[in-house]
């Protein structure tokens, strides 16, 4: 989507204009700061959802920089339009500097050796490549961060190529540490380009975490009539389909497809009760039930998903 402009009292004081009016319009609620000498409109800001923010305060961090940077890690994935689960708010860049991780401004800094680093333009900013960026989430942030990101770019995106398996294991290299290069394998071994969401995603890694078992994806129902959908995940021994109601869909066009989200909502329901009509039980979840482990555990046992089975152990 189109982000409002930004405004720089930098700027401003090279037209000669007085710098101090932002900060005026700022205090009227005309203009939000974003960054301290950066500001939006402020019926524009408030219009965007949170993850439409963060590009945005990258950015106004890349416009306030004395040097030109190179964003990595988080902010690069934004820019990538990786999915990120939870809200961003510090941008993440690289330093040659192998003290690393201090923050400052909002910037947390990151080392990286000049000498392994591949850089790519994106937006008009320097990132991190497609990569580089999904393995070092892989590396640093959470499994089921790791499992969104690269269930991501595993598809094809609209002007992005899929990545394989293959080109993302070479690409560890001698870049990482030893458990973090396990981190990332494991990471790379459960992704799955047939998960349909980020919440998809993050739902099945916590599955996986929490020792459920295993669900089909994107399974194909039919009924008396034929295709009845696809549900997000089924469990076919237990008759148990799984869904992830993110309600983002309900606003995005490629979903609704010319219909209402009130009609995608009626057309949702029909499609469950045709799934429930062939002796399938349905159950729904959502951002909220997957917040924490210990609740999405408690939710997936009360609906009686069943637990993964091990191997007993030889003595």
């Amino acid at each position: 989507m189109d982000l409002p402009r930004l405004i720089v009292s930098s700027d401003s004081a090279r037209l000669g204009r007085d710098s101090r009016e932002l900060g005026r319009r700022a205090a009227s609620g005309e203009l939000r700061r974003i960054r301290q000498g950066v500001y939006v409109p402020a019926a524009a800001w408030d219009a965007l959802a949170g993850w439409d923010r963060y590009p945005l305060l990258i950015q106004a961090a890349a416009s306030t920089l004395q040097s030109r940077t190179v964003f990595c890690r988080q902010s690069s994935a934004a820019l990538w339009d990786v999915p990120l689960l939870g809200p961003a708010t510090l941008v993440h860049a690289c330093t040659s500097d192998d003290g690393g991780g201090r923050s400052r401004a909002g910037v947390r800094r990151h080392f990286a050796d000049p000498a392994s680093l591949q850089v790519e333009e994106r937006r008009g900013l320097l990132v991190t490549t497609r990569i580089r960026t999904v393995l070092d989430l892989a590396a640093f942030e959470s499994f089921e961060q790791a499992t969104a990101a690269l269930d991501h770019v595993l598809k094809p995106q609209p002007g992005l190529p899929a990545l394989s398996k293959e080109e993302l294991d070479a690409g560890i290299g001698a870049s990482y540490t030893a458990a973090a290069a396990r981190r990332i394998r494991a990471a790379i071994a459960f992704a799955d380009p047939a998960s349909g969401s980020p919440g998809e995603s993050a739902s099945r890694a916590l599955m996986h975490r929490l020792g459920f078992k295993p669900p089909e994806l994107q399974a194909e129902i039919r009924d008396a009539r034929g295709l009845a959908g696809y549900s997000d995940f089924e469990w076919p021994e237990e008759r148990l389909c799984g869904e992830f109601d993110g309600l983002v869909k309900y606003r995005k066009a490629e979903y609704l497809q010319g219909r209402t989200p009130s009609e995608a909502v009626i057309d949702e329901k029909r499609r469950e009760d045709r799934i429930r009509s062939t002796g399938r039980r349905v159950i729904r979840w959502t951002w909220a039930e997957i917040a924490g482990p210990a609740r999405f555990a408690a939710f997936l046992t009360a609906e009686g998903v069943p637990r993964q089975i091990r191997p007993a152990c030889r003595t």
